[in-house]
């Protein structure tokens, strides 16, 4: 098999989680992809329209990915039932490396769909609650109709996180926060000098959220990139910022390191 091959996963469950965004529970037909790092990334494949990078937001033998409908191929992903199947390879990119700081707190920053990304960090830090410090998630979504995994949010709290969640538009329903993410990083319970962030979001969100976090004396702040992927191993150089091609040196970069290249516009 290469490195351009899908593999045949089956939908086995759809979650719908917002309007325009559902997670899929995807089992492999066959020898399932190589094991998938939190953090890192996929090639869906809706056979017979096309394939897009989608995040993994939980892994294992049984992945679950979270897709937003924005085009084509992510509408055919998005929408797809059980039952139906779809292509997988990968995986691809450098993951968050939660893995390797352990002892140390956590802060999480999830921007919209930004969100997706960071739960398979999140819960692998959950699970072994005992390994790390104080763990802080911040949310922020346009809407509270606009949440990801609503559901999860107090399990989360319940396993030992710290859980903010600001909006940006409230409706007539909603008691919490509105605002900016950054609205919310007085509330983080960390220690800048023994703490590793960990952001993903729009493009301005993760700039401010990175450098006011920086600016607290955090030191270690990193961020997942998003560009125009398009062959997933660095070949076609479509996703290229700056000196990395991202899906093969990224979508998980030091904040310090982007921070210049944070200003370029994908064109």
């Amino acid at each position: 098999m290469t490195a351009m091959t899908p593999v045949r996963y089956r939908v086995t469950e759809r979650r719908e989680e917002t309007h325009d965004t559902a997670t899929l529970v995807l089992r492999p037909c066959g020898e399932p992809i190589p094991p998938v790092r939190p953090g890192q990334f996929t090639m869906m494949y809706a056979f017979g329209i096309g394939e897009a990078p989608i995040s993994v937001s939980r892994t294992g033998t049984v992945i679950e990915q979270t897709v937003r409908d924005v085009g084509a191929v992510s509408r055919a992903l998005a929408t797809s039932e059980p039952g139906r199947m779809v292509g997988v390879r990968g995986p691809y990119g450098v993951g968050w490396g939660v893995e390797d700081v352990i002892g140390r707190d956590l802060v999480f920053a999830g921007g919209g769909i930004g969100l997706a990304p960071l739960r398979p960090a999140l819960l692998y830090a959950l699970e072994r609650r005992e390994f790390y410090g104080a763990i802080t998630l911040l949310i922020g979504a346009r809407t509270p109709a606009d949440l990801l995994y609503q559901a999860e949010l107090d399990r989360w709290r319940d396993r030992g996180a710290r859980v903010e969640v600001t909006v940006d538009h409230a409706d007539d329903g909603w008691h919490g926060n509105v605002g900016l993410i950054t609205t919310l990083l007085d509330l983080v319970d960390a220690d800048p000098a023994n703490a590793t962030a960990f952001i993903c979001g729009p493009e301005i969100m993760m700039r401010l959220t990175g450098q006011a976090l920086c600016e607290s004396g955090m030191t270690d702040v990193r961020i997942s990139l998003e560009r125009n992927m398009r062959c997933g191993v660095g070949w076609c150089g479509h996703c290229q910022l700056g000196p990395w091609l991202i899906c093969r040196d990224g979508p998980v970069v030091a904040y310090r390191d982007a921070a210049p290249e944070l200003a370029v516009k994908e064109r």
